[in-house]
């Protein structure tokens, strides 16, 4: 059975806030003096960020991929009992997490393996499906992050670019138990557009699979905002290495020692 986290208790640390520290500890969210925002949605058929009110104005968005129906429910219904058999421990802005991988300090750019004892069993027939996919050729996740979101606990991600360093160039996540909402930022702004963030919103149907690649990866901050989580909603993102740690790189013996673990499919949450 999941473990329940106490109302009064989050992980929020700095800036990140959630509905516990805001309500118990008198955390505040201030919204004022925004600087004007553009909002644009994904579409998916086209491959473009269309306006969100209609407008004539659109650009190419490249970098996503979309897998609806990637699990069926009863696969959905399996991998939420297996992992509520699991811990889920507390993390920032209202989440919970359960994480398979290496244990790493990116700013020191160290990696170590600690407990790290592979991908959960449950998980190898998902990334076998995965690999079926072009746009997933030769992808071998090394590091598998569950994430748990409630309406009642605030939960939300920033925008953030994943790291670079040992995470390689696909992002992969299965979206389950709920629909929501993967908000791609650009804070700088286009030219073409004038002042103000750039917003795209994609829409993530409950079980399906999401690819963040190239541009969207490397250029795009990418989150999931409160407003966007309206039920439970589970998480799996699976990262691969980077070049460093691949054939050739300069940790490759590293590397190869990570994937040999990680694809033993031995895991539990360290």
């Amino acid at each position: 059975m999941a473990t329940e986290i106490p109302r009064s208790k989050c992980g929020c640390k700095g800036i990140r806030t959630c509905l516990i520290c805001e309500c118990v500890h008198g955390k505040l969210v201030s919204e004022s003096g925004q600087p004007p925002r553009h909002n644009f949605i994904y579409d998916r058929f086209l491959r473009q960020a269309v306006h969100s009110d209609g407008g004539p104005l659109s650009f190419p968005f490249p970098g996503i991929f979309l897998w609806d129906n990637f699990v069926s429910e009863e696969e959905e219904r399996e991998l939420i009992t297996n992992m509520d058999l699991d811990a889920w421990k507390v993390s920032q802005s209202g989440r919970q997490k359960q994480d398979f991988g290496p244990k790493v300090n990116f700013k020191k750019r160290k990696v170590r393996l600690g407990d790290f004892c592979g991908l959960p069993a449950i998980s190898r027939n998902l990334v076998l499906r995965m690999s079926q996919e072009p746009v997933l050729a030769g992808f071998q996740p090394v590091e598998q992050c569950n994430l748990d979101y409630r309406p009642q606990r605030g939960s939300s991600i920033d925008p953030h670019l994943d790291d670079t360093w040992l995470w390689g160039e696909r992002l992969v996540t299965i979206n389950l138990l709920s629909d929501t909402t993967l908000t791609m930022s650009l804070e700088q702004g286009l030219t073409e557009l004038g002042q103000g963030e750039v917003r795209v919103s994609v829409h993530l149907p409950r079980r399906s699979l999401v690819v963040v690649y190239g541009e969207a990866r490397h250029r795009w901050k990418h989150a999931i905002h409160r407003q966007d989580i309206h039920e439970r909603r589970v998480c799996s993102t699976f990262r691969e290495l980077s070049a460093e740690f691949q054939s050739g790189g300069s940790q490759h013996h590293l590397g190869s020692q990570l994937l040999d673990i990680a694809l033993g499919f031995k895991g539990t949450p360290v």
